[in-house]
């Protein structure tokens, strides 16, 4: 296929040169993707090609490009108009914002539309915007490589569905296998004769033949798509969860068997504004809450958990060399906060390795979190006194940060509002810290006051000032001081010392050299 010309006369095609190339453009680039769907039609600016980059920009438009098709074989007229209207606003905007050429992929309706072809080049004329067609499986991997974006580690069954069709791919040890695409788009569906009978039968026999191909052994199935997205926002209503953050958001088989019940009894026109959801979207929730229930049981998984990453972020991916795709996306967020926001970027490190005899037996999901806080801990510092505690909860909490389940949101805006709040008493979070058991929650505790105490001990340098060393058994928690340290070991520091050997449950001793 043609690459895209750029003003310097260099060819470049959606999967040819990485943008990772050197370090300048991976410090400054802006890589803007557009994503024209069946039903959606959205524009995504990274701000940075780093392992966990920034939402420079992120906007949608509902152009239903795809409805209808099934019937009459050509793009829906309206959703061309919408669509093309979309399509110049994003081309105007990525000229002003310097990040020229855009990667727009177009997925199943632009590919199966009799039209399609009459699209591209009407695009291309009026905008300059080249759409580069991919088939299903194209689609699958893109989309399964935008979960491994948010998760390294992940391993099951990406299903990402669109409005025309849902695709399915594995993926294990950070590469993607199998892969197909089916004909279970709600804008598909809507087209299935033989009424509720017949569409129950229709949905069960493409996934019981996609199982087959695929395999029932995936314990985990991650959840691409809007229509995945909503059905997940419904059931949080459903079951009064504390947080609307929808990343990593899991339910059970039964849950969402037991939610799909539940949305077939509510008048979902009238929980449309309660939950923010589009009521185009909306329209296709009954149709794709059948689907998921069917995926449910013909893959039987342990778990599902939803993604909001996916093929925008997988063309991303394509980019990134192997050794920055093995890069922890949470440790790589963190940094980049502590860079843009921290008063002194470089000090969570040697925060770190101070405190780290206090956590010498934490094992490797416990040790990134301790290194996540240390790196973050000092960047809400602009934020009124009052403020900094609830304000670095809800950043953390809200962010958008890959590989960190919900409970570890938790855990870190609990230690950041240890860190600057000795208690969590009257906290307007407290109903999110039932995410957490109790040894969570002090471990929490201890780490904020740990950061706490050692982030005021010394500006510079903790370790120039003095050495921790817990001595679990004894219950004593020891600072050795140097002769720097015994300068600044005043009145505020000796009482967070305090504090944190209590949160400890040990006895504080201090030894001056």
């Amino acid at each position: 296929m043609n690459g895209v010309m750029t003003a310097s006369g260099e060819t470049i095609e959606p999967f040819g040169r990485s943008l990772f190339e050197r370090a300048s453009e991976r410090a400054l680039s802006r890589v803007g993707v557009v994503d024209v769907g069946s039903n959606s039609i959205r524009m995504v600016v990274f701000d940075g090609a780093a392992r966990s980059p920034a939402y420079f920009y992120n906007e949608k438009v509902m152009a239903g490009l795809g409805q209808g098709l099934a019937s009459t074989g050509r793009l829906n007229p309206e959703g061309v108009q919408r669509g093309m209207a979309a399509l110049r606003r994003f081309a105007a905007l990525a000229d002003g914002m310097g990040i020229r050429p855009l990667t727009c992929v177009a997925t199943a309706a632009v590919r199966e539309a009799e039209d399609g072809p009459e699209f591209r080049k009407r695009v291309e004329q009026e905008t300059g915007l080249k759409l580069w067609v991919i088939d299903g499986e194209e689609e699958a991997r893109l989309s399964a490589q935008g979960v491994l974006l948010g998760w390294p580690d992940a391993k099951g069954l990406v299903c990402d569905i669109g409005g025309n069709s849902m695709e399915l791919a594995e993926v294990s040890d950070g590469k993607v296998g199998r892969r197909i695409s089916t004909p279970l788009g709600p804008f598909r569906l809507q087209q299935v004769k033989g009424g509720q009978a017949g569409l129950r039968e229709f949905i069960r026999s493409v996934l019981d033949e996609a199982a087959d191909k695929l395999g029932r052994e995936h314990d985990q199935i991650y959840l691409v798509g809007g229509s995945w997205r909503a059905i997940a926002r419904l059931d949080m209503e459903r079951v009064n969860y504390p947080m609307t953050v929808l990343h990593e958001y899991r339910m059970s088989p039964g849950e969402v068997v037991e939610t799909v019940k539940w949305l077939n009894e509510q008048n979902l026109s009238e929980m449309r504004s309660q939950v923010g959801i589009s009521s185009s979207r909306m329209e296709l929730v009954p149709l794709a809450s059948q689907v998921l229930r069917q995926v449910v049981l013909s893959f039987q998984p342990k778990s599902l958990a939803v993604s909001s990453y996916g093929i925008r972020e997988g063309l991303l991916y394509e980019q990134m060399p192997s050794n920055l795709r093995l890069r922890d996306p949470l440790l790589e967020a963190a940094r980049f906060a502590e860079q843009q926001m921290a008063r002194m970027p470089g000090f969570g490190k040697r925060l770190h390795q101070f405190l780290e005899p206090i956590f010498k037996n934490a094992g490797p999901q416990l040790e990134r979190l301790i290194r996540a806080a240390c790196l973050l801990h000092d960047t809400t510092w602009r934020t009124h006194p009052d403020y900094r505690a609830d304000a670095c909860f809800d950043n953390v909490t809200r962010a958008n940060m890959a590989a960190l389940s919900h409970p570890e949101r938790i855990f870190l805006g609990l230690s950041l509002l240890h860190r600057y709040r000795n208690s969590r008493a009257n906290s307007p979070m407290a109903p999110l810290f039932a995410l957490l058991n109790e040894e969570q929650i002090r471990t929490a505790e201890v780490l904020g006051k740990a950061m706490r105490f050692g982030a005021m001990f010394s500006v510079k340098d903790p370790a120039e000032a003095g050495e921790l060393k817990y001595m679990a058994k004894k219950k004593i928690l020891q600072l050795r001081l140097t002769k720097v340290g015994v300068a600044l070991m005043g009145e505020v520091a000796e009482a967070r010392f305090r504090s944190l050997a209590a949160a400890l449950g040990a006895e504080p001793v201090v030894i001056s050299e």
